[in-house]
């Protein structure tokens, strides 16, 4: 057993042991999980001669706190090792170890391998994360490959006999003079190679493109489901002008976009076919994707979220490839109109699209964007959006899209460049802020904070608020749940009678943190409820003005904060559904300047859920779902609950990382820790589970492919 433990720059990292013997190196990675130790069981190889530890793979600074080698009996080692199973494996999770123990098995007598052998080769794919490529290519083999075949392979094969067997797939590729002979040979070659074979590419080339490469006609000419468009059948009108010719000649029922070099997984048509069957309102589809290296090796997979207005208009998520269905495909093109559409780069033709799809109101009605989560798009490294030397850097392409869209929309916000992301590549882009404008009569937000004793945390948080909080429009309710401290109630007398922003309020009953909200929110006048902890402080003044402008959104309900721990590392960037079996704080531990997964930590976006340490939601909106669940949830997961019901009412729930501030978690609470706390634990754990199953293990804000064990976003 290896037992690490380091504090480092990079969150995304792995420490590297390595076995020498005499005639062999035995690698082995070991992702780091933030702010805890790592322990993992190795097979060291006989004969080993020596050792060696990389403490992490990547350019950075790092300081071992620990780090320990222990023997282990092989009866104990298997016990851990099956333990590890039905906790952490995405196949074995929830099994018993006897369950496993059967398979495991069978696996055996049907490969004729070393129990061992398959026993380590299970274990191992629990520890897989995106820190390295090679990590990413036992995914593949480990996982993808495995787990996915014969699961995508039988839902297919039903789809085609039953649905849509003939539904054609139409595909519009931009073309110009920049293109290489190799980039559209392989995009043509993934598509003949599909199992759908009901598909029709157009491809519209510039005049200097047809000019240039004599190829391109031969090549459109190999297959009748390809037609070639010249400048001289599309109007005059550039892009939009493209866009209309394209939409002219292409025949199929569903119409879409595909950036030329990038290849399609051979199942993928078959998949989007597949989802239509099971999604007949859909309007728009896209898919992950991930890069192919001069070698053609997979790597930097992109996992998305399921449809995400807010991430959409933070940054181009949607990647290389868009399929619309084709009434969707009109109205989004005829709401671009003939002037917008400034660029011939497909992907961000793509974006400019579909941020037409964002409803700028509230709407109850089901989403019209879905995505296959499945990796069935391939971009070359060395793809270049065509438009990038003379309209600027993904960030200022997308910035000005938000901007005309905003515009052309009459929405009330301004768009402007957002935080820096630290790894930003071309394809990841720099993120875009959304300003929203506050109300003309700007409404008085209550903060609700419940508190019982603990002047030591109470009086820096409330303090805190009172000083630094550049929107002044609220009120401060401060709860007291049975404080006996004097110096505590002599604080609140003080502070009451010194801001008269404060009022304390005062609950005579055992603690029931949902009860404490709902007597707040009864007592509150404004028209905006902040429930707030009572260990909180902000580290900016802006945070209740952004988390204000967004809350007043009609479409918006829960608007949640960027969390940090007294030493500066995450501890709340919103909450994954499903992780630890319910709920978890996405990022928890990341450093405080790392971009996060695919530069969330530094996106406004929607989440499921967020924390009630600090969360604004309109009143009419609490009072729509009859607030706090106080009969079910009185200590744990009621936040998720509120969240869920106000998402379930149809509004969106929003995390912004422009509201920042300290939490020193749960300290006044204290631990669940007595038999009587473990069992209203359990009863509130079994609770959320009877009532919201599907929507735990189904987040659309995270990606299937993704752990449900740890936080970090490393591969499931």
């Amino acid at each position: 057993m290896v037992e690490i433990d380091m504090e480092r720059s990079v969150t995304g990292a792995a420490a590297v042991i390595t076995f020498e013997t005499d005639d062999r190196i035995h690698t082995v990675e070991l992702p780091l999980r933030a702010g805890k130790i790592t322990r993992r069981m190795l097979r060291v190889p006989r004969g080993v001669r020596r050792i060696t530890l990389c403490p992490i793979n990547s350019r950075g600074t790092f300081r071992l706190k620990h780090f320990r080698l222990v023997w282990l009996t092989p009866g104990f080692a298997k016990d851990r090792l099956m333990q590890r199973l039905v906790t952490a494996h995405r196949h074995f999770r929830g099994l018993s170890k006897r369950e496993v123990t059967r398979a495991i098995r069978q696996e055996v007598q049907q490969t004729g391998e070393k129990w061992s052998v398959v026993a380590l080769r299970h274990y191992d794919s629990t520890f897989i994360s995106l820190c390295s490529k090679h990590n990413y290519q036992q995914w593949i083999d480990m996982v993808e490959s495995l787990g996915q075949s014969l699961t995508n392979v039988t839902a297919t094969a039903r789809s085609a006999a039953e649905n849509d067997v003939d539904m054609v797939l139409s595909l519009g590729m931009l073309i110009d003079e920049n293109v290489t002979k190799e980039a559209f040979g392989n995009s043509l070659a993934s598509l003949v190679e599909q199992t759908h074979a009901q598909w029709q590419l157009v491809v519209s080339a510039t005049n200097k493109a047809v000019q240039r490469h004599d190829w391109l006609a031969a090549a459109c000419e190999s297959d009748a489901r390809v037609r070639l468009l010249t400048e001289e059948e599309s109007s005059s009108d550039g892009v939009a002008g493209q866009l209309e010719a394209l939409s002219s000649e292409m025949l199929g029922d569903w119409v879409g976009l595909m950036t030329v070099g990038a290849a399609l997984a051979s199942e993928a048509l078959s998949r989007f076919v597949q989802l239509l069957g099971e999604k007949p309102q859909a309007g728009f589809l896209y898919c992950d994707e991930d890069r192919l290296d001069s070698a053609g090796h997979r790597h930097s997979p992109n996992f998305k979220p399921g449809w995400n207005p807010d991430l959409l208009l933070s940054k181009p998520y949607l990647g290389h490839l868009g399929l619309w269905s084709r009434e969707q495909w009109q109205v989004c093109r005829y709401s671009l109109g003939t002037g917008h559409a400034a660029t011939v780069d497909t992907a961000d033709l793509i974006h400019q699209l579909a941020l037409e799809l964002i409803e700028p109101v509230h709407k109850s009605h089901q989403s019209l964007a879905w995505r296959v989560p499945q990796v069935l798009v391939h971009v070359p490294d060395d793809y270049l959006p065509s438009a990038v030397t003379d309209q600027g850097s993904w960030g200022t392409r997308h910035l000005a899209r938000v901007s005309d869209y905003l515009a052309r929309h009459n929405v009330a916000a301004v768009a402007e460049p957002g935080k820096v992301l630290v790894e930003a590549k071309d394809d990841v882009g720099e993120n875009v802020r959304v300003r929203w404008q506050l109300p003309e009569s700007q409404p008085l937000v209550s903060l609700l904070v419940p508190t019982r004793d603990g002047v030591e945390i109470l009086k820096p948080c409330v303090d805190a608020i009172l000083t630094h909080t550049e929107y002044r429009h609220f009120e401060l309710l401060i709860l007291d749940n049975q404080s006996t401290c004097p110096q505590t109630l002599d604080y609140m007398r003080e502070v009451a009678a010194r801001d008269e922003r404060v009022r304390v309020l005062h609950w005579d009953e055992p603690f029931n943190y949902s009860a404490i909200n709902n007597f707040g929110a009864r007592e509150a006048r404004g028209d905006i409820i902040g429930l707030v902890n009572n260990d909180i402080e902000p580290m900016n003044g802006e945070w209740l003005t952004e988390m204000v402008s967004q809350v007043c959104r009609p479409d918006i309900g829960c608007v949640g904060a960027k969390l940090y721990y007294p030493n500066g590392t995450i501890q709340h960037a919103g909450v994954i559904l499903g992780l630890g079996s319910i709920a978890g704080h996405a990022h928890r531990f990341f450093n405080r300047d790392e971009d996060g997964f695919q530069g969330r930590l530094k996106s406004t976006q929607n989440l499921s859920a967020v924390t009630a340490a600090c969360l604004l939601l309109r009143r009419s909106v609490f009072d729509e779902v009859n607030g706090l669940n106080e009969e079910k949830l009185a200590v744990a997961y009621n936040d998720v609950d509120l969240c869920l019901k106000v998402r379930e009412a149809g509004y969106r729930n929003l995390w912004t990382p422009y509201a920042e501030l300290y939490h020193h978690e749960s300290i006044s609470r204290g631990a669940d820790d007595t038999p009587k706390k473990r069992a209203r634990w359990l009863s509130e754990c079994e609770y959320m589970r009877t009532t919201w199953a599907e929507q735990l293990d189904n987040d659309p804000a995270y990606n299937p492919n993704l752990t449900l064990v740890h936080e970090d976003f490393s591969l499931r």
